[in-house]
């Protein structure tokens, strides 16, 4: 399904107010959203630094079902889109690893953005690398304006098992949860440029949150659409 576009309520629309997802470019449907208009971003970008790993030993695994890289070149349009949807006051998540932040951090400073740190995220077993494997990855946590947490008691290292055979890099739904139920309210709006199969979504919905996800993938789409209308069957 090309520019495929689903609402779980069944409308055809990209109004932001409205839990929707749809197959396309990041940055033309961020660019589709009003202005401040988005409560919370969680997101994941098949960074370029994942490319040079899907050829070596260990992560060929990868490139059985692997996705379009997203350029560092375009980080620039994606963080100025992703400052005007935001609301003041709101927060960003962006999945990342070591590399990725250095190239990232500035970016995301220069439209705006304030760096508040890295979160790590302890997925308990080794992953892709030869040279100290990785066992975590990164999360980096930035603010437009200033909004406290809901929990200030919650420490910046999040434990939970990394996802096996799943939709390629797929994050667990705990760790989105932790951050989506940290930064917003119930009712609020959760959005996700590289939504992958969901999971983003997934968690925002389990919360009370309302949803809006995007992927250039056909077949992220597909299995996004399916996991997130069991999803709200299982509510």
């Amino acid at each position: 399904m090309a520019d495929g576009t689903l609402s779980l309520f069944g409308a055809q629309t990209l109004a932001p107010a409205l839990p929707v997802i749809t197959q396309g470019d990041c940055i033309d449907w961020l660019r589709s959203i009003g202005d401040q208009s988005v409560d919370l971003v969680v997101t994941d970008p098949a960074y370029e630094s994942l490319d040079k790993h899907r050829a070596v030993g260990t992560t060929t695994r990868l490139t059985k079902a692997w996705f379009p890289i997203f350029p560092n070149a375009r980080f620039a349009e994606l963080f100025a889109q992703l400052y005007r949807v935001l609301k003041k006051n709101s927060h960003c998540y962006v999945y990342c690893d070591a590399e990725t932040m250095f190239v990232a951090k500035p970016i995301a400073e220069a439209v705006g953005f304030k760096f508040w740190k890295p979160i790590v995220w302890d997925k308990v077993a080794m992953g892709m690398g030869y040279h100290y494997r990785a066992r975590y990855e990164l999360v980096l946590f930035f603010e437009k304006g200033k909004r406290k947490l809901n929990n200030l008691g919650i420490a910046d290292v999040i434990t939970a098992k990394r996802i096996r055979n799943a939709f390629p890099t797929e994050k667990p739904v705990s760790v989105s949860k932790v951050l989506i139920e940290q930064s917003t309210l119930p009712g609020e709006l959760v959005i996700d440029p590289f939504m992958g199969s969901a999971s983003v979504g997934v968690a925002a919905l389990q919360s009370g949150r309302r949803f809006s996800g995007n992927d250039i993938s056909e077949k992220a789409f597909e299995l996004a659409q399916l996991r997130l209308e069991n999803t709200e069957a299982s509510k």
